[in-house]
């Protein structure tokens, strides 16, 4: 697979999740190309936390749960019941949960480059997460972004420094399919915008 076929059928993974084991040979690939990113003043500000224990899951699922219920109070009408039939996370079905996380005081206190940008570490991170994605990918891998948590929580849970933010729950396993169509346009929540909206010349348009 090329890296524009792997950028096409990347998906955000979340009913699809087989109950197969992942090959510990291929988890450390696919790690290993996540750590291959590219960071700011070369800091490589990441860990990563493989999540197998059922108990861990469990209790992070029923967090996931709780958030879910409650982004959901927040809706009505159309976007509730639209809402009602999308699912949110693969958590329990995945094969291993993989939690990212941003230090920043890694390399300090002269990081190269962050002196005008304090979130460079944090971009570096998701550098990080999407070569992890695209590499899951390309190994005929799903994974799935869990954003519906308390980062207090995660910490808490993995006993996480408070220094230490947790970017990304991942979900990471072998899949029975990839969409060719995302979940929340198959489900209609939203629609793709069109390349040629986002793409301008010279400078930012006029906003009316």
């Amino acid at each position: 697979m090329d890296l524009y076929e792997a950028i096409g059928r990347r998906r955000d993974v979340r009913a699809e999740f087989t109950d197969e084991p992942l090959d510990d040979e291929v988890l450390t690939r696919v790690l290993g190309a996540a750590h291959a990113a590219p960071s700011v003043g070369l800091t490589q500000p990441w860990d990563f936390i493989v999540i197998r224990s059922p108990s861990t899951k469990a209790a992070f699922h029923a967090h996931v749960r709780s958030e879910r219920d409650t982004f959901a109070a927040t809706l009505s009408g159309e976007r509730r019941a639209t809402f009602d039939r999308i699912k949110i996370d693969g958590v329990l079905e995945s094969a291993v949960s993989v939690v990212v996380t941003y230090d920043p005081g890694r390399g300090s206190p002269a990081v190269l480059g962050r002196h005008a940008i304090a979130d460079a570490g944090l971009y570096s991170v998701c550098l990080a997460i999407q070569n992890l994605w695209l590499a899951a990918t390309a190994e005929g891998l799903g994974v799935g972004w869990v954003s519906f948590y308390r980062e207090d929580f995660v910490r808490d849970l993995l006993g996480i420094p408070e220094r230490v933010r947790p970017v990304a729950w991942l979900c990471l396993g072998p899949v029975s399919t990839l969409h060719t169509v995302p979940d929340l346009e198959r489900h209609r929540w939203r629609t793709r915008i069109p390349l040629d909206e986002v793409v301008h010349r010279e400078r930012f348009p006029t906003v009316d």
